[in-house]
């Protein structure tokens, strides 16, 4: 299926979508949205996107959110799905545990560095940093003259 193809059929699944060619087809999708849109991402048999490869946390300065990379191995194609939320306080996005088990470290990892809790994940709880650690060191404005490198 070819990139104008995917656009078509992932913008019958969420017309609010917004599709951008990049490297990768990127959909950004609204969090209320967005679990759907990878349950169908998954499901639909002419999309089949049944590997999540990867997912890594971003923090936008004002948002904080994740991009997830899926291929289908069946249909040889990709994309990359986005959803960010601009609650930095209690930020929180939605597990996508339940559709793909690969998820499970990668969001652990996402919320021990920069501190998003993804609802509905079975174990969320730190996985480098000590329980006792204070704050998420991938996020732009974490301090630590501790711990810190100075060049």
């Amino acid at each position: 299926m070819t990139n104008a193809e995917l656009s078509k059929k992932i913008s019958e699944l969420s017309p609010d979508a917004v599709i951008e060619e990049k490297q990768y087809l990127t959909v950004t999708v609204q969090p209320d949205k967005f679990f759907s849109l990878m349950q169908n991402l998954k499901s639909e048999p002419s999309l089949a996107f049944d590997y999540l490869f990867n997912i890594s946390g971003v923090d936008y300065g004002k948002e904080l959110g994740a991009s997830y990379f899926l291929d289908s191995t069946k249909f040889r194609h990709q994309i990359l799905v986005k959803q960010k939320t601009s609650d930095r306080t209690n930020a929180e996005l939605e597990s996508v545990y339940s559709i793909w088990k690969t998820a499970e470290f990668h969001e652990r990892e996402i919320y021990d560095l920069l501190g998003v809790q993804f609802k509905n994940h079975p174990d969320m709880r730190r996985i480098f940093l000590e329980d006792d650690w204070n704050g998420h060191p991938l996020r732009k404005d974490y301090v630590d003259e501790v711990n810190m490198i100075i060049r």
